[in-house]
């Protein structure tokens, strides 16, 4: 199992075991067959236990998990035709957040996500998926052609928060992030947002505001990320772990509170396990929930949309002598 997490460590184990028998046995030319068949039988109920019973903090770790597909992996595996686009026609060009035109299933649609480095180098020029403004101004730009010639649009999120330099301050960081959220509630197209990997605080909403938000089963979503709430609350960032079963960050606890619209199953141990597998059950919840948009009329699409982020937030005030 290649860059298994440490709470996979037990079925790494009895993987290797499993393989060193099989292989001692070839070589020496003695039949293990019943002791491999017990160790495998051993080894897919372990897998079941431990893929069933994910803690949140485990699921962090899967959706950061390096070796995790990203937005152009799904890109080149979803959809035909792709052209990228460059730069925000303001400032520059953020490699941070990648879009675009493609098709799906024949369909033209702009595609936008964050995108995350495959190694060191890559993630230094993608600021490890934190977008500066010009990624999102960038990715605004894109949405607002995709609503002039009224092509659906789908987004990608996988990203830690938007960059939290003095430069993207300067340059106008909440700005950018409030316009998307602005800007995107009035689109006259279908949107269809994916939260593949993590979805954190304004630089994941910035590409979040759509009529259906989905989930990868092991993604999270949340308004901090788990090391900011824990130096805040714990005054101790190392304790992440710890706030990330406090947060409720993951699909099903993020589902329960209403703020997603599905969760799409992952193959057992992650999406990097069956990348292709992962591809295919994105693309049949994102044109699923596309066909029934498409249906909609312009200003059914933006009354959807507002419905749908204000029946998030609910809350409850209690007078004396009177509950309401």
């Amino acid at each position: 199992m290649a860059g298994e997490m440490p709470f996979e460590q037990p079925l790494a184990e009895l993987r290797s075991k499993i393989d060193e028998l099989r292989k001692f046995g070839s070589e020496k030319h003695i039949d293990f067959s019943e002791e491999i068949r017990r160790l495998e039988e051993r080894y897919a109920q372990l897998e079941e236990e431990l893929y069933n019973n994910l803690s949140s903090a485990n699921k962090m770790q899967l959706a950061r998990h390096p070796q995790r597909p990203t937005t152009i992996d799904y890109i080149q595996a979803i959809f035909t035709d792709f052209i990228e686009f460059h730069g925000d026609r303001l400032y520059g060009d953020d490699l941070a957040i990648v879009g675009g035109l493609a098709k799906l299933n024949g369909i033209p649609v702009t595609v936008v996500g964050h995108q995350k480095g495959k190694d060191t180098k890559d993630n230094i020029a993608r600021n490890f998926g934190c977008p500066h403004p010009e990624g999102f101004r960038k990715a605004l730009r894109l949405m607002r052609q995709a609503d002039k010639f009224k092509r659906p649009i789908v987004t990608f999120i996988d990203t830690k928060g938007a960059f939290p330099g003095n430069a993207a301050e300067e340059r106008g960081q909440g700005e950018a992030i409030a316009r998307n959220l602005l800007e995107m509630a009035s689109f006259r197209v279908p949107i269809v947002c994916v939260v593949i990997g993590e979805g954190g605080s304004g630089g994941a909403l910035a590409l979040g505001v759509g009529n259906r938000v989905l989930m990868l089963e092991n993604a999270i979503y949340s308004v901090i990320s788990p090391e900011g709430a824990a130096s805040i609350l714990y005054k101790d960032a190392s304790k992440s772990l710890q706030a990330a079963e406090a947060m409720k960050i993951t699909a099903d606890h993020i589902q329960e509170l209403n703020v997603i619209d599905g969760v799409i199953p992952e193959p057992k141990g992650g999406a990097h396990r069956d990348p292709a597998a992962q591809s295919e059950s994105i693309k049949a919840a994102v044109w699923e929930h596309l066909q029934a948009l498409l249906g909609m009329s312009e200003q059914e699409l933006v009354e959807d949309r507002y419905r749908k982020f204000r029946d998030i937030g609910r809350f409850t005030f209690i007078q004396e002598g009177n509950h309401a």
